[in-house]
C-alpha cells in the first residue's frame, strides 16, 4: 500500500478523485441492496463528464436504488450513503462525502469480516496502521488508497476505466462474504 494515509490521500485529492472515490465504496456495498452491479455504471461513466454530467446522473442512481429489495441496518448503511451525497460538484462537499463513504465502507467491510476488527480500529487503519485489520478490512483500505492514487494522476487516461475495474473487484469480494454469511447463518 502507498506511503500516505488514507485520511492523507482524501485530504489531496481533486473533485474528480473525491467524487469516484465516494462512488467507489457505494459500488462495491451494492451488494447489500442486491442491486444490479450496473446500476451505478451511468454514474461512473457520468464522472467523465464532471460537473456536467453529475447531478443528473446522481438523481437517477436515486431513484433507481430507491426500490432495492433488502431492508437491514446494512443496507441502511449504504443507503446513506447514497443519500449524502452531494449533488453539486465542489471539493468540501465532495471531500466531506468522500470521507463519509470512506468510513462506512470500511465499517461494511468489518461486520463481514472473519476477523476480529474491532470497530476503534478502522480510524487507526485509516490514518496508516492496519495492523489488527482483518482481510476485508485490510482488502478495502487497499482498494481505497488505489483508487484514490490512480485518479490523482492527470486526466486522458484509462483512470476511471481502472478505478471502476478496482471497485468491481471488490464488489466481488464482499458479495463472497455476503453468500457466506447466508450459508452460515441461513
Amino acid at each position: 500500500m502507498t506511503s500516505k494515509s488514507l485520511t492523507a490521500l482524501i485530504a489531496e485529492a481533486d473533485e474528480r478523485g473525491l467524487a469516484a472515490s465516494g462512488l467507489a465504496c457505494l459500488d462495491r456495498c451494492l451488494p447489500l441492496l442486491a442491486a444490479e452491479d450496473d446500476t451505478l455504471r451511468p454514474l461512473w461513466a457520468g464522472l467523465a463528464g464532471g460537473e456536467e454530467d453529475w447531478a443528473g446522473e446522481l438523481a437517477a442512481a436515486r431513484r433507481a436504488l430507491e426500490h432495492t429489495s433488502l431492508d437491514d441496518e446494512d443496507a441502511a448503511l449504504v443507503r446513506r450513503m447514497l443519500g449524502a451525497a452531494p449533488s453539486d460538484w465542489a471539493t468540501e462537499p465532495l471531500r466531506e462525502w468522500a470521507d463519509g463513504c470512506s468510513v462506512a465502507a470500511l465499517e461494511v467491510h468489518r461486520r463481514f469480516d472473519m476477523g476480529n476488527c474491532a470497530p476503534e480500529t478502522l480510524e487507526r487503519c485509516r490514518e496508516g496502521d492496519a495492523e489488527g485489520a482483518g482481510p476485508l478490512v485490510a482488502g478495502e483500505l487497499r482498494r481505497q488508497a488505489q483508487i484514490l492514487e490512480i485518479l490523482a494522476e492527470p486526466p486522458g487516461g484509462n483512470g476511471l476505466r481502472h478505478a471502476l475495474e478496482v471497485s468491481t473487484e471488490g464488489r466481488r469480494v464482499l458479495r463472497a462474504a455476503v453468500s457466506r454469511r447466508a450459508r452460515v447463518t441461513g
